[in-house]
């Protein structure tokens, strides 16, 4: 048996398409929804990344808001940017790009944030009322990454409801919030959040019907741990280096040969990636449409 692909890029396009069309609607009644960044620095993988997340609004009708400090910004220069940010009726969403330089409070910083314009959905606010919100509709930013594996696997037929589901690794971006999400009522899975402190993880992977694999360690879950027809969204990030060329590329937590037993599997990169900025552009949109009494 061969996995089938987690398509992360079509699956993305497919969002953008409709995230188009809602924004459209919202220009057509005056409302135009915006992506502020807050780039502190010139480090060149933060100024990528920023990039990268204004040309995905551009595809969709967003407009872009930057406030780009010096990599000298003190921290009563990067707060007066998130008041900025706050104020500003234009931004209907915005992220702090990480990391910030030293000697600035990040937690303090992003504790700032106006909780309806958290377009990264990680504000202690948001999180606090997935906590609390187990049934019902959510009216406030959701985590991208966890959201995306939600709907990239939704998007292709696997039912959630009942699944047992093993996720490795307790991050703030994935490992904790994607259990909150996944074990509310309207999705009904089973999570064990798993970590370095975890006793006999090969054993508990192979129970698991879906691997959501976030530790960033390369070759993690390999095939010998994988229940036949599981679901595997690999998340990991880790970077290997030619001897050779010395050129890195990135790999993930699941080892290639994990595909063999599995029944659909994420790429990395081209899987959850993907469906994390699409998920940033809907969490704009959403602002605004709320803004907006959509």
């Amino acid at each position: 048996m061969s996995a089938q692909k987690l398509d992360g890029k079509a699956t993305a396009a497919a969002i953008k398409d409709d995230l188009r069309e809602r924004v459209a609607v919202l220009r057509s009644r005056g409302v135009v929804p915006g992506l502020g960044t807050l780039l502190v620095g010139d480090d060149p993988g933060s100024q990528w990344y920023v990039a990268g997340k204004h040309r995905d609004c551009a595809e969709v009708g967003i407009e872009s808001i930057r406030e780009d400090l010096p990599g000298d910004a003190t921290q009563e220069d990067v707060e007066a940017a998130v008041a900025r940010l706050n104020e500003d009726p234009a931004c209907t969403g915005y992220i702090v790009q990480l990391p910030l330089p030293a000697g600035i409070d990040t937690h303090r910083v992003l504790e700032l944030v106006d909780p309806a314009k958290d377009a990264d959905g990680l504000h202690p606010t948001n999180l606090g009322r997935l906590v609390l919100r187990v049934d019902g509709e959510l009216d406030s930013p959701l985590p991208c990454t966890p959201r995306g594996i939600v709907e990239l696997v939704e998007r292709h037929g696997v039912d959630w409801a009942g699944k047992e589901v093993v996720v490795l690794g307790r991050g703030v971006t994935v490992g904790r919030p994607i259990g909150l999400l996944l074990t509310r009522k309207a999705v009904n899975a089973t999570v064990t959040l798993t970590h370095t402190g975890t006793r006999d993880l090969p054993a508990l992977v192979r129970r698991a019907d879906v691997v959501v694999a976030a530790a960033g360690v390369e070759g993690l879950v390999t095939a010998d741990m994988v229940k036949p027809g599981a679901v595997l969204v690999d998340v990991g990030v880790s970077r290997r280096t030619d001897p050779e060329t010395g050129k890195s590329r990135v790999v993930g937590d699941i080892a290639p040969d994990a595909r063999e037993v599995a029944a659909w599997y994420s790429p990395n990169p081209g899987g959850v990636g993907p469906m994390t900025r699409a998920m940033l552009l809907a969490n704009v949109v959403e602002s605004a449409e709320r803004s907006a009494g959509s």
